[in-house]
């Protein structure tokens, strides 16, 4: 992160009201989208997979819902998808205007109000009908695009609406995965890469409204359940030791799906070709009732130890492949709460040699602290990942020094790698830029 001076901009009472206004308005904006898209998703989770439909928020979770419907239901709801997808992405790009991303409205874009709106939706229908892609994109963006409207009634200038289209796609953030600290820090390392106090204090700010608002609607409940498993020395050691190899096993995985992005039609291809991917999905899931959605029921499961290592395998391999090919099809959406699976994943495999020693290791925290460090990698964010599982499971605190162990054992392989000649990982800044400015891409 980069120390700045700040720009010029308006100064008085009048102005710093409009400000701070601003602030706690986009937190609040954002915070009911996040709410409203939340809901919406379990809405049509519970109606695709038929459990739980008296109820949208503290019922049965998607895992167990999933696993009760009957395998041809798992199927036709992930072909149903497949339909929604191609159609619903084909008709963006044929008629809507070009779409703007996250990255870009922080660099200045305008984002298209009704083009953004049936994006974001589009996400939010195919995430909750079984797509292995993640969610956390249409808050993102919802928040960002709410933020740009506020920004501009309230005479703004254009660096401060720039700063808050940023603190609003850090408060969808927060408030759809309950994790304020985390999309605050989202904003400040990987929107904005910036030390500014003013920013931090307008992130803060943003976030923990949005989520304070979110929780009338989601609960205040934390992501991920896990038994309360000592940290202990030869968890930081195991920590110390897998570290590099995530690392590695991360540049793979961004640089694969990267590739698959880049690779998707934005032509009447796009509709054939999702149908073909989500109806893999949902063949996969026909025998994998913890494949459809973005991989939280897996990621669940190997947090209470409740995945040999022969099923991680299965999920692991499946998970990669319908991702990738959702990617490839030109379906849309996020990549956190999968590449959290897959290093959770990763993870369980890698803690098998130790246990097979007869090291005392709980899979649920090797899962749990692998996650972090692969994360931080496969979406250029270290700091957030720590955080964000810091958050996401109770007392994930107590994991601080194997999180920060694997975290910079992660990040220096991935360092090396880059040293060795490879060039700059995929998605990072100046590349993002570029890809945005040729392609609709989406941060």
């Amino acid at each position: 992160m980069r120390t700045e001076r700040a720009p010029d901009t308006p100064t008085g009472v009048g102005h710093a009201l409009r400000l701070g206004a601003a602030v706690v308005l986009v937190g609040l904006a954002a915070g009911l989208a996040a709410m409203a898209l939340a809901l919406l998703l379990h809405a049509v989770q519970h109606l695709a997979y038929d459990y739980s439909r008296d109820r949208l928020t503290g019922g049965a979770s998607f895992l167990r819902g999933v696993a009760a419907a009957p395998p041809w239901r798992r199927l036709a709801a992930l072909m149903a998808g497949g339909v929604v997808a191609g159609f619903g992405w084909y008709g963006v790009g044929r008629w809507g205007r070009p779409l703007v991303s996250v990255r870009a409205a922080v660099a200045g874009r305008d984002m298209p109000v009704a083009t953004t709106t049936a994006h974001v939706l589009l996400q939010i229908v195919t995430v909750a009908l079984g797509s292995p892609l993640g969610r956390e994109v249409a808050p993102r963006e919802a928040g960002a695009l709410l933020a740009q409207q506020l920004g501009g009634a309230l005479r703004l200038s254009a660096e401060e609406r720039r700063v808050l289209a940023a603190c609003g796609a850090g408060a969808g953030l927060a408030a759809v995965y309950n994790v304020p600290l985390a999309g605050a820090l989202f904003v400040i390392e990987v929107l904005l890469a910036t030390t500014r106090p003013a920013i931090a204090i307008q992130a803060l700010a943003t976030s923990g409204v949005a989520t304070w608002v979110a929780r009338f609607g989601l609960g205040n409940e934390a992501q991920y359940h896990m038994p309360a498993w000592p940290g202990g020395a030869s968890l930081l050691i195991w920590a110390c030791l897998a570290g590099p190899p995530l690392g590695v096993a991360a540049v793979a995985y961004r640089t694969w799906m990267a590739r698959m992005r880049t690779l998707a039609p934005r032509d009447g291809w796009i509709m054939p070709l999702c149908l073909a991917a989500f109806g893999l999905t949902g063949l996969a899931a026909m025998a994998f009732p913890a494949i459809p959605g973005n991989g939280k029921g897996a990621m669940q499961l190997g947090l209470v130890d409740d995945l040999p290592a022969q099923a991680a395998i299965s999920l692991l391999l499946i998970k990669l492949v319908v991702t990738a090919a959702c990617l490839r099809a030109g379906a849309q959406g996020g990549l956190l709460t999968p590449g959290l699976t897959v290093g959770g994943l990763i993870s369980l495999l890698l803690a098998v040699p130790a246990q097979s020693l007869g090291v005392a290791l709980a899979p649920g925290a090797c899962a749990c602290v692998g996650a972090a460090a692969f994360l931080g990698v496969a979406m250029n964010m270290p700091l957030t990942a720590i955080v964000l599982i810091i958050e996401f499971v109770p007392d994930g605190s107590e994991f601080l020094l194997p999180l920060l162990a694997a975290g910079v054992g992660s990040a220096a392989a991935a360092a090396i790698w880059r040293t060795q000649g490879a060039g700059p990982m995929p998605g990072s800044a100046h590349q993002m830029t570029a890809l945005v400015a040729t392609r609709r891409v989406h941060a």
